[in-house]
């Protein structure tokens, strides 16, 4: 083989490795809880959201992973890998070796790193490539996760305003300019936080998402203002959508709950530990129960991807749509005499159920213009990142062949890995041709 088929090879390589990282590098994620696919199906209604959509991509839904609740889809967005992979299997587990909760809101063992070190989130894989990420509000940025944390974090903040969300996207667009950070991540939680209290359909929801249009307006505003409009990629995507209540069902009407170790969770989906002596006994008397399914770990539907992860409880109840349960009537946190003509909402269901699914748009220099996308998945975001970002995926359950279409072409190109071998094996074969 001579010298100069070698450079030939080595030159067609690295002419790829530029072609695939043609991106602008610098990215802002905003995680919108809640924010149902159908929520922003009238654009004129929402200015804001419209100017994305017009000069970026909008997909027709994002189906979630199951179970289709927040913080299982919070790391399945961030890391591209199913429930059973990333072990984030709830919003409520419990570790039975060492007797330990993970309780939504964030009680002081929610911070461990069991619950966390599963798999590696993308702001993780940023930092030790040595590159900068800021988040606010986002769950988990204040975790030390396989020994890394952000280099910027602002907590998590319980029902934050408008006010707290434009103050977030002025302090993230100027990171990202002063060349502080080279991603940032926004999470806003008010539209999941009134969809539950009010219902999907209510006024007030509508309002909520109205409000959150404003801040997008504001958005687009500041990025002009900073002319940052050619350099900056946005991503935006909800971790699942909301059902409208109708109907409770009562576990203490079925079994008696001092039969059962552990109980967690109120909602479409809930994870329950019977006594061992018990067992039978209990899933016999649940699976009689209308309008809700009792899985044994084993029995798990294949297709929603959790029944191997670490934290499953034994039995784990899915309720119908419209269908909630609950421990006993007095532990939901409101009580169906006292409401009125008022709805509620809830998450958690099959993710394949069409009120489950969330939202996905995205603008910036690598995405195609006003152009509508298929159906993508939770775990397909993570590729559309790891792509803006100019980084090699780690090993996900996502699909880039989902997610191909809505890139410009020039951004859009084979993986370095596929295709730098591929230019290897036939610069190999060519130049065995070649006489020495």
């Amino acid at each position: 083989m001579t010298y100069t088929c070698i450079a030939v090879i080595l030159l067609s390589i690295l002419n790829n490795v530029s072609g695939q990282y043609n991106t602008s590098g610098k990215l802002l994620v905003f995680l919108i809880d809640g924010l149902r696919y159908d929520y922003l199906n009238n654009l004129d209604n929402f200015p804001g959201f419209r100017e994305i959509v017009e000069n970026g991509v909008k997909v027709d839904y994002m189906t979630p992973e199951f179970p289709s609740l927040s913080y299982p889809n919070y790391y399945s967005l961030m890391t591209g890998r199913n429930t059973a992979v990333h072990q984030m299997t709830g919003n409520y587990m419990w570790d039975m070796d060492s007797n330990t909760e993970f309780l939504i809101g964030g009680n002081a063992d929610s911070r461990l790193p069991l619950w966390w070190n599963g798999s590696e989130p993308l702001w993780v894989t940023m930092e030790k490539l040595d590159k900068r990420v800021y988040m606010y509000f986002w769950p988990g940025c204040e975790v030390e996760i396989l020994g890394v944390r952000p280099s910027f974090c602002e907590p998590y903040r319980p029902n934050a305003n408008e006010r707290n969300l434009t103050d977030a996207m002025e302090r993230a667009l100027d990171a990202l300019n002063d060349g502080q950070a080279d991603m940032a991540a926004v999470y806003y939680e008010r539209v999941d936080a009134v969809g539950h209290f009010f219902g999907p359909q209510s006024l007030e929801t509508a309002g909520t998402v109205l409000g959150l249009d404003g801040a997008m307006q504001f958005l687009n505003q500041r990025i002009m203002a900073k002319n940052m409009s050619d350099v900056l990629n946005i991503v935006m995507f909800s971790d699942h959508g909301m059902s409208e209540i109708t109907n409770l069902i009562e576990l203490d009407k079925h079994i008696n709950l001092s039969d059962v170790i552990k109980v967690l969770d109120i909602g479409p989906v809930v994870s329950l530990w019977p006594k061992e002596e018990k067992f039978e006994e209990i899933f016999t008397a649940l699976s009689a129960v209308e309008n809700m399914t009792t899985y044994r770990r084993t029995d798990i539907p294949a297709r929603f991807h959790y029944k191997e992860g670490r934290f499953v409880s034994t039995l784990t109840l899915v309720a119908k749509p419209g269908w909630i349960i609950t421990p006993t009537i007095t532990a939901l946190p409101f009580q169906p005499n006292a409401t009125g003509d008022r709805k509620y909402g809830a998450h958690g269901y099959d993710n394949e159920l069409v009120e489950m699914r969330g939202f996905f748009v995205a603008k910036g220099p690598d995405f195609k213009s006003n152009f509508s996308a298929g159906p993508i998945r939770s775990v397909d975001a993570y590729n559309v990142m790891c792509h803006t970002l100019g980084i090699d995926p780690l090993p996900n359950n996502g699909s880039f062949d989902r997610v191909r279409a809505m890139l410009r072409e020039s951004s859009a190109a084979v993986p370095v890995t596929q295709h730098s071998c591929l230019l290897v094996l036939i610069g190999l074969f060519t130049c065995s041709h070649v006489s020495l």
